[in-house]
């Protein structure tokens, strides 16, 4: 197993359309991840964020196994009411960032925040890069690449992935509340990155990283 504290960013890791420093937050050293100012500002739908590569990617190899990683999920000061608090992990990230797959929260249709239907379904969610996004998945597989999750905005919760040759599963604060079977990927093994999207500032702490014998 490989373990990343995140108090500090990790030697060799390199940020992709996100900003990231250290913090003292809430009572611990972690890791603050954010979109960068040009982004929030002018960026573009679809090209800068949204389900995009905007990810601080740690320099380690992963292919199947479990990541774990605790994650606290806020709404940045510039948010627009369609944001959600988005944040993640991506995994199998290729050298060329051209391919990855992603399970990441939207802390604002968390069960504890009681959203309305249909978002209260919508708490966590899985998609590919490029070609799975969120609103292809939701528009020809309803129900299937996300799903209801017990958590909120503004508190610490455990986000698990269980992957393997066939998908993953995902787990939020110890429950089962996902499970894809068949990745969508074009890649297998790859890169690990700390994901946020538009709207939202996530802090990480806490990264285990274990490789199937």
């Amino acid at each position: 197993m490989t373990f990343y504290d995140l108090k500090t960013i990790p030697a060799g890791a390199q940020m992709s359309k996100v900003v990231a420093e250290s913090r003292d937050f809430d009572r611990r050293d972690c890791l603050w991840v954010a979109l960068p100012p040009n982004i929030r500002n002018s960026g573009l739908p679809d090209v800068d964020y949204i389900d995009t590569e905007n990810f601080l990617i740690l320099p380690i190899d992963f292919s199947t196994g479990t990541l774990e990683v605790d994650i606290y999920t806020t709404l940045a000061h510039d948010a627009q009411p369609e944001d959600r608090g988005f944040s993640g992990l991506a995994y199998h990230i290729d050298e060329d960032l051209k391919n990855f797959e992603s399970v990441y929260i939207r802390g604002t249709n968390g069960l504890k925040e009681n959203p309305p239907a249909p978002r209260n379904a919508r708490g966590i969610q899985y998609f590919a890069f490029p070609d799975a996004k969120f609103d292809f998945l939701r528009e020809n597989f309803p129900g299937v690449y996300e799903a209801p999750a017990n958590l909120g905005l503004n508190e610490w919760i455990s986000l698990k992935l269980e992957v393997n040759d066939k998908g993953v599963t995902s787990f939020v604060n110890g429950e089962k509340v996902l499970v894809v079977d068949g990745s969508l990927c074009k890649t297998t093994s790859g890169r690990v990155g700390l994901r946020v999207d538009i709207g939202t500032e996530a802090y990480f702490s806490n990264l285990s990283v274990s490789h199937s014998s």
